[in-house]
């Protein structure tokens, strides 16, 4: 079991880190930051997205755990002051993950080149002091033409974060989808479109042709600055991350604490 260490500089971050290294010592776990099999990140859900585009071309063959150090995150399975459990609880068990689907961006510019992006939470298009227009497609069929601030698509694990602040639906991790959200749509009697999100199969795909040279992408936060792009393609990847369960993640509870009240079960 070869494991790498991801997180914040935090000072109670710090802390935690300096805390597991002393116990993967201990336990003689191999520290092993280039090809692990194990990423344990401390931090909060940033630094867990930050590690995931890290180790993005090994996702395959890496589980991840999370260690939160401030605010609950939807990433993040594990306290601060429980790595001692943590730790015995992952020399004990056998290996047992969740996996959740990502999302699978890609770019066509009008030249033919391909880009490709995975993403863990969403992936968004933006136009910064212009509307922008785009013919979106569901599969091979028209489904709206868009005018507005712009889309966003996201992950089911995703649908809590820059999605549900959109007004889309929270979905849970288990589910193989993808949602699109619009934001800030324009809908009068001249342009209209659905104004509300959908919720798309896993064998289906979202095609946007955006009727503009220049625009804003951002996979995850990360912004990319896109001209001449002819369309772009968001479907359910082939890959997913892993996320070592341990028994215990709970997503409605973890919703529950988040949104509706700032108790902390005692089972997360």
């Amino acid at each position: 079991m070869k494991v790498a260490i991801a997180h914040n500089n935090n000072e109670e971050t710090l802390k935690v880190v300096a805390k597991l290294k002393e116990l993967l010592e201990e336990k003689n776990i191999i520290y092993d930051a280039k090809y692990p099999d194990i990423v344990i990140t401390v931090g909060g859900d940033g630094t867990l997205i930050n590690a995931f585009h890290r180790y993005v071309n090994q996702i395959d063959s890496i589980r991840f755990i999370g260690i939160h150090t401030g605010h609950l995150g939807f990433y993040t399975d594990w306290r601060s002051y429980d790595i001692d459990r943590m730790i015995d609880a992952l020399l004990l068990r056998k290996p047992e993950s969740a996996a959740y689907p990502l999302l699978d961006v890609s770019l066509i510019t009008e030249a033919g080149e391909k880009k490709h992006y995975l993403a863990l939470n969403e992936s968004a298009i933006k136009r910064i002091s212009h509307t922008l227009e785009a013919d979106v497609y569901i599969d091979d069929q028209l489904f709206e033409n868009f005018r507005g601030d712009g889309l966003c698509v996201s992950t089911p694990t995703g649908s809590t974060a820059y999605s549900k602040s959109l007004g889309g639906a929270v979905i849970h991790p288990k589910l193989k989808a993808l949602q699109m959200t619009e934001i800030a749509s324009i809908n009068n009697r001249v342009f209209r479109t659905l104004s509300a999100p959908i919720v798309i199969a896993p064998d289906q795909w979202i095609t946007v042709i955006p009727n503009a040279d220049h625009f804003v992408l951002t996979v995850d936060g990360e912004r990319k600055n896109v001209r001449n792009a002819k369309k772009l393609v968001f479907k359910i990847s082939k890959h997913s991350i892993q996320f070592d369960r341990f028994g215990h993640h709970h997503f409605w509870s973890r919703v529950k604490t988040a949104f509706i009240s700032d108790k902390q079960n005692d089972d997360f």
